[in-house]
Parts: C-alpha cells; structure tokens; sequence
C-alpha cells in the first residue's frame, strides 16, 4: 500500500497551542477533524492515521520543538519505510501575508528553523507547504511574533485556508505534487484590488 507522511510543524504544549508558529499543527488538526481520526502520543510525536482511496496517510505533529523537527521526520519516514518524495511539510511563513499560501516540491528553509533542521538531516528535496502568517511586527520581533497567539478575526480569515489545505493534502497523496502546486497555487493568492 502506498504510505505518505504528512507533517505540521509546531511547538508541543498548551501554551503554544493556538501560535502562529503552530500553524502546521492546527492543518493537521484540521485534516484529522474531517477524517475522524484521532492523534495518539508516540515515539518523537503525535501520530494520526487515515487512507484515502486505498493510499494510506500518516499525520505527524512532532513534540520535538520546532527547532528539532527533523528528529521526528527522519524517524517516521524510516520507521514507516516512506520515500522522501511521499512527504509533505506544513509549516507558517512570515513572509506571506495571513492566510495566503505556497506550495513546493523542494528548496531552502526561508529562514525557517524546522524547515532547516529537516533539510539538515534529510535534504532538501521534500515537498512543502507554507502558510502565511503575516509579518506585522517591528526589527527584532520575529520570535515574540511567530510565537504570538491568533487572534478570533484571524483564525475565521484562517479557515478558509485550512479548509483548502486539506484538499491540498488529498490533492498530493493521490496526484502528487506536480499536479497539485499546478491546481492550488493559483488559489494561494489573493487577489489585490486595483
């Protein structure tokens, strides 16, 4: 049976829960709320599993911390013998605005400290998908705001994105990646008036 390893990055703990930097967390959490599935504490993180159309998926939420996430990738991809080009990382971006989105089949961290730790270990040569989180802070801020809880009127301007990152998350297990950046990334941005 085909496997993928879907993985949402974020920090473990209740007084992160709800923070920009949690943002692959909560895609998960959505995935699994449509799938009916539950997540269950295992070795590096929280680990869900569903199929869809007979390809099974794995949903990881690694409990490493953030800056540690390759742990958990590299370990779940071997433990469940899963090729790299099966695995999609879902983390926020600063340099997008809230709620846009891109999607890519590899390259650089972007600044990003899970991105980076996976690449470290495991390459880069994985798909990604970057949620925007916006960047409304000042020189120096970054860390107090990726680690900043959303608010309400951003999480509604959230869920529309979240509901299509779990079309995007079908969308790759059954078409891969090509297939899918080429349907969804028109979709990422906004229009802008003018």
């Amino acid at each position: 049976m085909d496997k993928f390893l879907i993985c949402g990055l974020g920090n473990p703990g209740d007084e992160y829960a709800g923070t920009r930097h949690n943002t692959g967390f909560m895609v998960l959490d959505a995935f699994a709320k449509a799938s009916n599935i539950c997540f269950e504490d295992k070795r590096y993180g929280f680990v869900a599993e569903t199929s869809v159309k007979g390809r099974r998926i794995i949903l990881l939420k690694p409990t490493t911390f953030m800056n540690l996430s390759g742990n958990a990738v590299r370990y779940w991809l071997n433990e469940e013998k899963i090729d790299q080009s099966r695995l999609l990382v879902i983390s926020d971006d600063v340099a997008l605005p809230l709620g846009e989105f891109r999607l890519k089949a590899n390259g650089s961290n972007g600044g990003h400290n899970g991105l980076g730790h996976i690449i470290q270990l495991i390459g880069d040569n994985y798909a990604r998908l970057r949620i925007g989180v916006g960047n409304d802070y000042s020189r120096g801020g970054q860390v107090d705001w990726v680690l900043g809880h959303y608010s309400e009127d951003e999480m509604k301007q959230l869920q529309p994105t979240f509901d299509t990152s779990v079309e995007i998350i079908k969308s790759f297990v059954l078409q891969g990646i090509n297939n899918t950046m080429n349907q969804f990334n028109k979709l990422g941005k906004h229009k802008k008036n003018g």
